[in-house]
């Protein structure tokens, strides 16, 4: 049975309104929260970036609902190793209701320290190294780790749950959703696209959870609606390996200046047409994803919220 969940939007949102969102989703009816971890918005239009195991910490007092990030990379700019202990940490403040979900990351958010950017191949390398430490340091015992790309020495999670935090991997191409299958305790990605959820199984991830997103913008006026998409979110329009390589918001805007709004109308579900917005879901669910995250676009949240708690979440499946 398909769940629902709401996807909280740190790029866009500062964290009282983030804590906020998060108790509306609850009283919509969506049963769950992802939330991303980003240190750039994609582009100054979004214009937020709160550190998000803050946001977490005041997630577990503001719901009841499990939160998982969507997704954190802790390979560059967060050590596994401290990674490790904010997830332990927010898994114990939600009383097991904490998955932590990983990627290879981007540029954008994990060169900032001055620290090389590699190839893909290598980022899946160094997030395959990343995860095999977590998973260590999640038992509380003490970790001695000299790997290619991490050092570990006496460490150990003083604070941790009673079971191991369930780590969920991103994947986008073959390769990632390859590694997802074979390391992650489920998958994570944002296209319902039924081949690579029948590459993740394939690969080793047998029946565990497969998890999507996407971003719609609910609004009165669907053609504001498509205006309000294309200057916030035409980032995820851009093709290809660009949104894993350039570096600033700066870049992702002039990159953006070639997405034409047609694209985001084609692409983003807008307007007040329940069946629009249902349809859009139900691509995920006819895919054969186990849950589907959904984001509203823009400002009016309340707007958003109250359309799916009587005009959407009714007419889902499950």
């Amino acid at each position: 049975m398909t769940t629902y969940g709401c996807f909280l939007a740190c790029e866009e949102h500062g964290p009282r309104a983030l804590v906020e969102q998060a108790r509306m989703a609850e009283q919509a009816g969506f049963s769950a929260l992802w939330i991303s971890d980003h240190f750039h918005p994609w582009n100054g239009e979004q214009g937020q970036s709160p550190f998000v195991w803050s946001v977490i910490g005041a997630l577990s007092e503001a719901t009841s609902l499990p939160v998982a990030t969507a997704v954190t990379c802790p390979t560059v700019r967060l050590h596994p190793a401290v990674t490790a202990q904010a997830a332990a940490t927010s898994a114990v403040q939600l009383g097991g209701r904490f998955r932590l979900g990983v990627g290879s990351g981007e540029a954008l958010n994990e060169h900032v320290l001055g620290d090389r950017w590699p190839p893909a191949a290598i980022r899946l390398a160094m997030l395959e190294e990343a995860v095999q430490v977590m998973r260590r340091l999640f038992t509380g015992e003490e970790v001695n780790h000299h790997g290619t790309y991490y050092t570990v020495e006496n460490a150990r999670l003083y604070t941790v749950p009673e079971t191991p935090v369930p780590i969920d991997v991103s994947g986008f191409g073959p390769a990632a959703t390859e590694l997802a299958g074979r390391i992650g305790d489920g998958y994570v990605t944002m296209a319902p696209d039924a081949g690579s959820v029948e590459r993740f199984r394939r690969a080793g991830g047998g029946t565990k959870p497969v998890q999507g997103g996407l971003k719609v913008c609910w609004g009165p006026d669907r053609e504001e609606a498509v205006d309000t998409a294309h200057r916030l979110w035409s980032t995820e329009q851009l093709p290809g390996e660009l949104p894993q390589v350039l570096p600033t918001p700066s870049h992702f805007e002039q990159a953006t200046t070639l997405v034409p709004r047609e694209r985001v109308a084609a692409n983003v579900p807008c307007g007040d047409d329940p069946e629009v917005h249902v349809s859009a879901i139900r691509a995920y669910v006819d895919a054969g994803f186990d849950a589907v995250y959904v984001s509203q676009i823009g400002p009016d949240q309340r707007g958003f919220f109250d359309f799916y708690r009587t005009k959407v979440l009714p007419r889902l499946p499950g």
